[in-house]
């Protein structure tokens, strides 16, 4: 039997929503990464791929020491594509967390971002923001009068909380025709056809990205 024997009987014996779970997990990374702001946690999607990656390493611990060179092969495919899988939720996770640290004040003063995140990620930006506090006050924060202590002080058309930069441009590929209205422009829209690519503002383009109209790149 030879690699390409040994690959089709491991695409015999996968479950059919293997692969469209992958490519889903693909194209979330990419947005999330490509995005400027924090997007929906996919929740029911890394639950599924995390069972399934316990279930492999379960399996690859069972196999491990089998002196049937074939199964030993098949080992070193699943642990390879498993790798790959890790590597993907660990980047995709660390993506999210890199957003939260950077506008955890604006994702907490705004409860659609809040309702984005995940349990655990709720959790994470409510001790990283209390310890940032706790830190903030003992440094120096209590050298100051009390009107200057808040971190989300808006005095003089001023903005201490830093917010995702929705103008910022982005390159997309178009995943079926759609329309989409062009916020600098009033009554401006852009018809937008299935397997085009663009470049153009996130704000324009932003419920698309969540809708999976469109996908950043």
């Amino acid at each position: 039997m030879d690699i390409d024997d040994i690959l089709r009987e491991l695409d015999e014996d996968a479950e059919p929503s293997n692969s469209k779970d992958y490519d889903e997990l693909l194209k979330w990374w990419l947005n999330e990464r490509a995005a400027p702001e924090i997007l929906e946690y996919q929740d029911g999607l890394v639950e599924r791929i995390m069972t399934r990656v316990r279930r492999q390493i379960e399996h690859i611990e069972d196999q491990t020491g089998n002196l049937d060179p074939k199964a030993n092969f098949h080992l070193i495919i699943v642990q390879t594509e498993l790798e790959r899988i890790k590597f993907l939720v660990r980047s995709y996770l660390r993506t999210r967390i890199s957003k939260i640290d950077k506008h955890a004040l604006h994702i907490l003063s705004t409860p659609s971002l809040r309702q984005s995140l995940s349990a655990t990620e709720q959790t994470y930006l409510k001790s990283h923001q209390a310890l940032l506090n706790e830190l903030y006050l003992a440094s120096f924060l209590k050298t100051f009068p009390e009107t200057l202590r808040r971190l989300d002080d808006s005095a003089g058309g001023i903005k201490m909380v830093e917010e995702p930069d929705l103008e910022s441009a982005v390159f997309l590929r178009v995943m079926k025709d759609v329309e989409v209205d062009i916020p600098w422009e009033a009554g401006e829209a852009i018809a937008m056809r299935r397997g085009d690519v663009y470049v153009i503002r996130y704000e324009a383009v932003r419920e698309a990205v969540k809708n999976g109209d469109v996908e950043l790149i």
